[in-house]
């Protein structure tokens, strides 16, 4: 079985050309350099390399076992690396959880930067509008909007605020217009809730209060499944205002006042200085809040933009 030293030896020679230039590299004595080589040579029972006064030149075989020899050098890289970061607790998974619209929007590009930031970290994504237990384990960290958060022992941040409005598709709104004051609600199809949870969304107990008798043509359980009701023109509903107004064919009708949610992120008081865990949070805490800060501001232009595109254009003569 071959040393690994004298495998960089032979790797350091192919790629500077004569052990002089391999020693000084590796920071060995020639001599010693040259040993290692013919160790390597006398143990695969194979000539690497022709030398000469010009420096060494691989041979055939040298260079048929070069790129194998340097998927050793890698994996061993990658072991030295992995064990590095065992030792800094920066190594190891983490299990995240949000719901499908939230991990859409912040999550997943949050987990796919600090993957490069933190590659020998996984996180394991439990994407799901159930709320998973963290103090029971089924996650290490939550990205969870809502109101007020409940008495706990976990520890939160707060990451930004989300405010709804009320929203119906472009081809309901030319078909029957869109209500911009609460009475006019009565006079609508209205999107539903299906279940305690959707139905706690801001701007769902305004339209259901002012709506009456308004007709419900239909009932959505998740934020995606109300989404696409809303967009194929089923009847009007609560949605986020950085996910409506930059959407070109969902038309503004009502924002409630207060209609709005906190976003927060969330772990058990024992996890949060894991040197893994703590890490994520660091990271995902500030590049969340600067991407809904992002949203926020597209929301207001997209809104601008559609204001000036409703409003009549002066006639030129």
């Amino acid at each position: 079985m071959y040393d690994w030293n004298d495998l960089r030896v032979f790797l350091a020679v192919a790629r500077e050309g004569s052990t002089l230039a391999a020693s000084k590299v590796l920071k060995v004595n020639q001599t010693t350099a040259a040993r290692r080589l013919e160790a390597l040579e006398t143990d695969l029972k194979l000539k690497l390399f022709e030398r000469g006064q010009s420096g060494s030149r691989l041979t055939e075989a040298g260079q048929d076992l070069l790129a194998e020899a340097e998927k050793v050098e890698r994996a061993a890289e990658a072991l030295a690396s992995r064990a590095a970061a065992h030792q800094r607790g920066l190594a190891g998974s983490i299990r995240v959880t949000a719901s499908e619209a939230v991990a859409n929007m912040v999550l997943i590009p949050a987990v796919a930067e600090f993957r490069r930031l933190y590659p020998e970290v996984t996180i394991e994504l439990a994407i799901t509008d159930d709320a998973l237990s963290i103090e029971d384990g089924e996650a290490d960290v939550a990205l969870r909007a809502g109101g007020k958060l409940p008495d706990s022992d976990l520890v939160a941040r707060k990451l930004s605020e989300i405010t709804f409005g009320l929203y119906c598709s472009r081809s309901y709104a030319d078909a029957h217009g869109a209500p911009t004051r609460p009475e006019e609600l009565k006079k609508h199809s209205l999107i539903g809730p299906d279940g305690p949870r959707i139905a706690r969304l801001p701007g769902y107990a305004f339209m259901l209060e002012h709506g009456g008798e308004a007709e419900i043509r239909c009932r959505a359980n998740t934020l995606t499944s109300l989404q696409s009701a809303i967009r194929a023109g089923l009847g009007i509903g609560p949605m986020a205002t950085t996910i409506a107004e930059p959407d070109p064919d969902l038309v503004r009708c009502i924002i409630p006042e207060g209609a709005y949610i906190n976003l927060w992120l969330l772990t058990r008081a024992d996890l949060k200085d894991v040197p893994r865990i703590r890490a994520f949070i660091d990271f995902a805490g500030p590049f969340i809040h600067t991407m809904s800060k992002d949203y926020e501001a597209r929301a207001r232009n997209a809104s601008r933009r559609k204001a000036q595109a409703a409003s009549p254009q002066p006639e030129t003569t």
